[in-house]
């Protein structure tokens, strides 16, 4: 049985998650639109460094391998919107540093570290291919997402951002079913509602624009 302080960090991470999702969600229906604020990517640099430690401690590969994905698409967000810098020092050293020492520490300790990560008798491993697969369909939408960003020289979150997150999180629900993961399984839940709105909003947006043409 897992420690409640390790449930409790996963939590946490989920909350922020939800939170930014929340905040999102939010601003794009009083704009009609879906909207991509900084206050999005600052909770999910937040967020996924928590879930990068929860990961670590609950030595699951398929969560540490897509929050390392990730973390650097959501830096690469804020300094798309000139927000990075903004950011203290300390928390920008300590954002950078994090996963550096964690990867760093995982080289260094490989034997150890493989046994727990790869050889866990608690994750099976079709249910591991599983959940890495899932984890890599979900950050992919960052990867995506980032691409996209970079093509039209601003932050934004396209419809195929969205369409790729509910794909992913089916996946990654199924592998918190069968993983028994209430972390996962309740921050995916109720990212799927934010998502498929997201896909309505940009639809209702791009109708709106062809009836006024």
């Amino acid at each position: 049985m897992e420690s409640y302080h390790i449930y409790a960090i996963g939590f946490l991470a989920q909350a922020l998650f939800s939170a930014r999702l929340i905040v999102q969600w939010v601003k794009s229906e009083k704009a009609g639109d879906s909207l991509s604020p900084a206050i999005f990517w600052q909770l999910s640099i937040l967020a996924s460094w928590l879930l990068f430690m929860y990961g670590l401690l609950r030595n699951d590969f398929a969560i540490i391998l897509g929050q390392i994905i990730a973390y650097t698409i959501y830096i690469r967000n804020l300094q798309l919107q000139k927000r990075w810098k903004k950011l203290p020092l300390v928390t920008r050293i300590l954002a950078l540093g994090t996963p550096i020492f964690a990867i760093a520490n995982i080289i260094f300790n490989w034997e150890l570290h493989q046994n727990l990560l790869f050889k866990n008798d608690d994750i099976p491993v079709l249910l591991l291919i599983w959940g890495i697969a899932g984890q890599i369909i979900f950050t992919f939408r960052f990867i995506y997402q980032w691409v996209y960003s970079e093509q039209k020289g601003e932050s934004c979150l396209p419809i195929g951002f969205w369409i790729i997150s509910i794909i992913g999180s089916c996946m990654i629900l199924s592998y918190a079913v069968y993983r028994t993961d209430p972390v996962l399984f309740i921050g995916q839940g109720f990212g799927m509602i934010v998502y498929t709105r997201n896909i309505i909003l940009i639809r209702k947006k791009k109708l709106q624009l062809n009836s006024e043409n």
